[in-house]
């Protein structure tokens, strides 16, 4: 029995080679198979990545014209203010300007009557020192402003 054991030995140690060759064979494909698809998941995730990274980038292309817009919002809506409140102190000034107007007016108007006033007091004044000068050298009576209106109207009611 004694060579026997040997080549069983030697036989066993073949078949143990061989499965663990079989084994190994077995992990590489199964490794190959993993790696074929880990290379496709990668594959389709690189092309996500790429089309996210466009999506992103035109994102950022409208992000960066949305934010000139509004950039060039702000000068006009600056402008608008700026010319609001020009116009608002134009508007102003031109208030006061003809407030002034007004009250120099009202002013002008005020002296006109208290010179007619006045005028109309030293008319009567001197109506009255005339009056006395002709009673005093004995001339008739001048007419007054009364008698004339009085035949103006007298006169409108004749013709009929």
């Amino acid at each position: 029995m004694t060579p026997s054991v040997p080549r069983n030995r030697a036989t066993a140690a073949l078949r143990m080679k061989q499965i663990a060759i079989d084994n190994q064979s077995r992990m590489i494909r199964h490794l190959r198979a993993q790696l074929a698809i880990e290379r496709r998941e990668s594959a389709a995730m690189k092309k996500e990545h790429e089309s996210i990274q466009v999506a992103l980038e035109a994102s950022h292309k409208t992000f960066a014209g949305l934010t000139e817009i509004g950039l060039c919002m702000s000068k006009k809506i600056e402008r608008m203010k700026a010319k609001k409140q020009q116009t608002r102190g134009s508007h102003q000034e031109c208030h006061h300007k003809w407030q002034a107007r007004i009250q120099e007016a009202k002013d002008t108007i005020q002296e006109q009557h208290l010179v007619i006033e006045a005028l109309v007091e030293e008319k009567a004044s001197l109506l009255q020192t005339i009056q006395g000068l002709q009673e005093e050298n004995g001339a008739p009576a001048p007419f007054d402003d009364e008698w004339e209106e009085e035949t103006e109207e007298e006169t409108e009611e004749d013709p009929e």
